[in-house]
């Protein structure tokens, strides 16, 4: 009597669907890989068009705090498959990694196309197959699994089923959250997705903004609250963005939806204390300008100068009015009012998801036996520099082991 392997529903062919694929395959499962789009790995693929950051090489402790309150929930999953996995996975797909001086672990062919088209081929020569252009739109009344096609409402069974179709952002490659309401049906509780890793906006001044969109802040301590963080910023036409930006996007989020808006203090030399500062203002200005004056005695950056002008036009002052004690202190606590998040569709990742107690130690969905999901369609977020992505590969192959072990069962 031939015994035929189980048949596994992977729906999403991002990295969390990806790796949950190969979990399954290497564990004996056939397996099938849907997604409403017309190739795989979309969001990934514009996700290494600047460079594929994969992970991180900071000590893990330190890396599962990235991942706030879902850390407890994330941990064994990346514990499981941490980034020195993930590096080796990528190795072992031609696909050596190297890294930045930042900590940021990159492949050094620096892209994703050539990672994604080695993965491609491994899942093939497993057997893993894939149905592209089917969008999933729920189960049926004998519970499966029913894809919009080209060619029509098509009804698929599987043995089990697994979920891993994305947050909101980015929805032109897929990521739009049309799972929400399917899984909100079955009783299953989602919290509110809302944009993670975003810009915010900000009511520049005509002058400001036409002269200093797309400048970089460089070397800045950007300041809400008790949370601190320092890297770089960018200004743009609408506001500002950049990795210290996202690093903070959780608190600034919570603070302009809560309150309607956020004062951002922006440190502009960090390593300049205000009593170091006020000597070096304190000299005498000439004939220079106010703007070279700051720029050399404080070496400051125009950008940086025409933040703090500003501040000082919001509060009603001219900057030259200001003494060399209150300049010092403008330096080191710019206030950069944050007016509104920008739509969910222009962010880069998503906070909010499937709740980890609708979920058991497998990510299985307790209410729906057999069905199971990972990825960013889980409620955790974190901030860019691998942590994504790391997430993402590890909670596809917990749930693929999930899987497997259900099936055992």
């Amino acid at each position: 009597m031939t015994i035929t392997a189980p048949h596994i529903a992977v729906i999403g062919a991002g990295p969390a669907g990806l790796m949950a694929a190969e979990v399954l395959a290497s564990g004996g499962a056939r397996v099938t890989v849907y997604d409403a789009m017309p190739s795989a790995g979309r969001k990934f693929l514009m996700a290494g068009r600047g460079g594929l950051n994969l992970t991180h090489s900071e000590p893990l402790p330190q890396f599962i705090a990235r991942y706030r309150e879902a850390a407890p929930k994330l941990q064994a999953a990346v514990e499981a498959f941490s980034p020195d996995a993930l590096r080796a996975w990528s190795e072992a797909l031609g696909e050596p990694t190297f890294v930045g001086s930042s900590g940021r672990v990159f492949p050094k062919t620096f892209k994703a196309s050539p990672l994604l088209r080695a993965w491609l081929r491994r899942l093939d020569a497993a057997g893993v197959r894939f149905a592209f252009r089917h969008r999933w739109i729920g189960w049926d009344g004998e519970g499966r699994l029913i894809f919009q096609t080209p060619k029509g409402v098509s009804a698929i069974e599987a043995n089990a089923t697994l979920l891993a179709l994305g947050g909101a952002s980015w929805p032109r490659l897929g990521s739009d959250a049309g799972w929400v309401d399917i899984l909100a049906a079955k009783g299953i509780a989602v919290s509110k997705l809302r944009p993670a890793n975003s810009g915010f906006t900000v009511a520049w001044s005509k002058v400001f903004r036409d002269r200093f969109e797309g400048q970089p802040l460089k070397g800045v301590a950007l300041t809400i609250g008790a949370h601190t963080v320092r890297g770089e910023a960018m200004i743009t036409r609408s506001g500002i963005e950049g990795g210290a930006i996202y690093a903070l996007s959780a608190e600034l989020r919570e603070a302009v939806l809560s309150l309607g808006q956020a004062t951002l203090m922006i440190v502009l030399r960090p390593d300049l204390d205000t009593a170091g500062l006020t000597t070096r203002l304190s000299g005498t200005r000439g004939k220079q300008s106010l703007a070279n004056f700051l720029r050399k005695a404080a070496q400051l950056s125009p950008v940086g100068i025409g933040l703090m002008q500003e501040a000082a036009i919001a509060s009603g002052r001219p900057l030259a009015a200001f003494s060399p004690a209150e300049l010092a202190d403008l330096v080191n606590a710019v206030p950069v009012q944050l007016t509104g998040v920008p739509p969910i569709d222009r962010a880069i990742s998503t906070a909010g998801g499937i709740t980890f107690g609708e979920l058991d130690e497998q990510f299985m969905l307790r209410k729906l036996p057999g069905t199971f999901a990972a990825g960013e369609m889980l409620d955790w977020e974190a901030p860019t520099g691998g942590y994504l992505l790391q997430a993402s590969f590890a909670t596809g192959a917990a749930a693929g082991r999930g899987v497997l072990e259900w099936l055992k069962r």
